[in-house]
């Protein structure tokens, strides 16, 4: 559902830019509304939430599509913790549609997806393993990357109920708008996937904006 957002970006009391391939973690406090701004089109941006108190509390895929009875994610969506609490709100949308089944890419869906020669280029959980590694203050572990969404890509489920990875639906300035129901730790890898339609093939930086209310 599309729904737009009545806030400005020059109201913001923290703004980020992501480079492409580059990875973002910070805390949201409860109340806080986080804008995930796709600067140039067509940009994944692999995210995953934590609870700030106890990280072991997390984003769930499965506890989220079960509550919201739908694959994809939009506004009005609530995402929902592995303890089934109410982690943030989708409040404003300009995409219509994100996935939570296509997973991040990493090492061993390069080499399955493209060529075995892919094995080693950049991935989202790259980025996740080197952010956790770097902020070390917020304790999440390895064993803590788990599902996670991918904000403005397109997986359409096929008849026979398979996935398959097609050309972004976003747009250069769309945007998803998220306002934290609890204190949670945001982390988001700028998808650096040069494979993948998802980025037109052109990786770019998103934008992440943050209001107060």
């Amino acid at each position: 559902m599309i729904a737009e957002s009545h806030r400005s970006p020059a109201d913001t009391n923290r703004r980020d830019t992501v480079l492409a391939g580059d990875y973002y973690i910070q805390p949201v406090s409860r109340g806080e509304v986080i804008r995930i701004h796709d600067t140039d089109g067509n940009q994944a941006a692999d995210t995953l939430f934590y609870s700030l108190a106890d990280p072991s509390e997390r984003y769930s895929a499965v506890d989220t599509i079960r509550e919201q009875r739908n694959v994809y994610l939009s506004a009005g969506s609530v995402l929902m913790s592995n303890l089934v609490n109410p982690m943030l709100e989708i409040v404003a949308d300009t995409c219509g549609q994100h996935d939570t089944l296509g997973g991040a890419c990493a090492t061993e869906s390069n080499t399955v997806r493209y060529a075995l020669e892919k094995k080693c280029m950049h991935s989202c959980r790259d980025s996740w393993m080197l952010a956790i590694a770097e902020n070390d203050q917020y304790g999440i572990d390895k064993r803590d990357i788990t599902h996670n969404i991918n904000f403005f890509m397109n997986v359409p489920i096929t008849p026979e109920g398979g996935l398959t990875f097609e050309d972004g639906i976003s747009g250069a300035g769309k945007y998803v708008e998220l306002k934290a129901l609890m204190d949670v730790i945001v982390l988001i890898s700028c998808c650096p996937q040069l494979n993948n339609p998802c980025n037109a093939y052109n990786p770019t930086p998103v934008d992440i904006m943050i209001w107060n209310q």
